[in-house]
């Protein structure tokens, strides 16, 4: 290089440089070519509830912020795994052939967040609390009947009184550490304060607690339990930020104070979903709770004609409803059976059809008055179609009563919107059936047992029949589906049932709404698969991640 002249030293060097930056371009090219992004451990979603800690605990929890804080601490028997029931703290189970026992095996070495052995005696000991009737547990209907029987410290019986093969849903419920809790008397259960410091075997295990200058807590930090038997999750830290009203908990997400925040409004939903310029997205998913008009025949005597409720029926626009209650956040529904749900009519609920209505009430006697309802004539005695609407006093329920109101005085006929306090409701409306029709919604539980809304022996309170349904062959369809444990004939049951129910009209379907779920763009590989609460979200967290990095392909095949 030294015999270089000056121009031929500046093309050299030029020609190096080029050389260079192209070796680096073509090392990264090759470096691209075989890496991958890959999910990492670390990052924090910071949450937002409304409301505060209670009873942070399986057996009690009942509201939305300690069912979700008890879901990330607590582990069960068994846990979700989309729609499927799969091993939890339990590693196998066995049915007995008359479906009266199940065995449960316990996976070895378990251990709870201070590092005690979890034993099938601390199952029996949860089980036992949740029955107690002191207690006062949510859960408690669930176990009523079943005989716990504990065979091992490894192995534990459950013996039910009769076949119930959603029996399983059961064993999803966490359990307790007996040894922290044996000596907590019944009375002073709810008190204690392992309800809101809480030790677990699951995932998260309570890091810290922040409270304000009152003792109030404002703020729980989980992290990941190291000691955790099954699959560790890649966010370390979940931070619950509380709030006391829906207001404050959507301006602390507008303002980045919090990540995430569930069950919002769909109003509010629909707000978000369209702000892009924001670090977060909106999900959704359905929730198994029918909302519908359910008729009282032995009330309003114009209700118990089969053509008058097909023609309401017929006249109800439901796309409408849930555009204008739900803001789009929902699925209009012409039967019993959620969307989604096994046997359920897959065919979309259509749009209001008055002039054929009122065509079907023409044809079987029915003429308008001077007033423009609709009457019929039986002798001498005239019967209006009149009849009156019940509801809560909340602003969609009242909205969607309003809006079946519209239809049906468009309809021609004579019909009142009622609404009550949600208690006086209960109290004074549902519990007396003392109702024309009542808008209302029923909560299918993940267990898909549709035996108490409409059973026959379930017409009184505290049944949930609130259409007052009676019908022999319905009653045998869903006591055959309780006993049954084959999904395809119980499927077919269920489709078998809902097109009764849709021949009868014993109501007016009218949508299932949506589990919405504000998370952050950065929020990967979360998916809503079987809400039924919104705890159910953390189902699926141990897939979550919000840190990434780069690998060889070959490297990421072995994780």
């Amino acid at each position: 290089m030294r015999q270089f002249s000056a121009t031929e030293k500046f093309i050299f060097g030029a020609l190096a440089i080029v050389a260079f930056v192209t070796a680096i371009m073509m090392a990264a090219n090759v470096n691209a070519y075989f890496s991958t992004t890959i999910p990492a451990y670390g990052g924090e979603l910071r949450e937002g509830v409304v409301g505060l800690p209670r009873t942070v605990s399986p057996v009690l929890a009942i509201t939305d912020v300690d069912r979700d804080l008890s879901s990330l601490v607590y582990a069960g028997l068994t846990r979700y795994d989309g729609t499927s029931i799969v091993p939890d703290i339990a590693k196998s189970w066995t049915v007995s052939d008359d479906g009266l026992t199940y065995s449960f095996m316990l996976r070895p070495n378990v251990r709870f967040q201070d590092g005690t052995l979890l034993t099938a005696d601390d199952v029996a000991f949860t089980i036992q609390k949740v029955q107690d009737s002191a207690l006062k547990s949510p859960h408690r209907a669930d176990w009523s009947n079943v005989t716990v029987q504990e065979i091992s410290p490894s192995e534990i019986h459950f013996i039910l009184k009769q076949p119930y093969s959603p029996f399983l849903t059961n064993t999803t419920i966490g359990i307790m550490p007996k040894h922290i809790w044996a000596n907590v008397s019944t009375d002073q259960f709810i008190f204690s304060q392992y309800n809101i410091s809480p030790i677990g075997s699951g995932p998260y295990k309570i890091s810290s607690v922040i409270n304000d200058k009152g003792g109030i807590p404002t703020e729980y930090r989980l992290s990941t339990w190291s000691g955790y038997y099954g699959t560790v999750p890649y966010i370390s830290s979940v931070t619950f930020k509380f709030f006391g009203d829906d207001g404050k908990a959507l301006a602390a997400l507008d303002s980045g104070v919090i990540d995430s925040l569930s069950s919002i409004a769909p109003a509010d939903a629909a707000r978000l979903a369209t702000d892009s310029a924001q670090a977060y997205k909106v999900l959704s998913a359905p929730l198994p709770r029918i909302f519908g008009v359910f008729f009282n025949q032995s009330q309003a005597p114009a209700l118990a004609d089969k053509n008058v409720r097909t023609a309401l029926d017929m006249s109800v626009d439901r796309n409408a409803i849930v555009k204008a209650v739900l803001s789009g956040y929902g699925v209009p529904i012409d039967g019993p059976l959620p969307t989604g749900f096994p046997g359920a009519d897959t065919q979309p609920a259509g749009g209001a059809d008055i002039s054929g209505a009122q065509a079907l009430l023409e044809k079987n006697g029915w003429k308008k008055n001077a007033a423009g309802i609709y009457e019929k004539k039986t002798g001498k005695i005239t019967q209006d179609l009149a009849f009156d609407i019940y509801t809560a006093d909340t602003p969609d329920l009242k909205q969607a009563a309003q809006l079946v109101q519209k239809s049906w005085l468009a309809m021609g006929a004579q019909v009142t919107v009622k609404v009550f306090e949600p208690s006086d409701l209960y109290q004074n409306v549902i519990r007396t059936r003392k109702y024309d029709a009542l808008l209302f919604g029923e909560l299918i539980g993940k267990d898909r047992d549709l035996y108490a809304f409409w059973h026959s022996s379930q017409r009184n309170a505290p049944g949930l029949n609130v259409a007052l349904y009676a019908n022999s062959a319905a009653d045998k369809l869903l006591e055959s589906i309780r006993a049954t444990g084959d999904d395809a004939t119980r499927n077919a049951q269920y489709a078998q049932f809902e097109k009764m129910i849709q021949t009868d009209v014993p109501a007016v379907f009218l949508y299932v709404p949506d589990f919405t779920y504000v998370v952050p763009k950065a929020l990967h590989d979360i998916s809503l698969n079987t809400i039924t609460v919104s705890a159910d979200r953390w189902d699926s967290i141990s897939s979550w991640y919000l840190a990434t990095e780069n690998v060889w392909k070959i490297f990421a095949k072995k994780q």
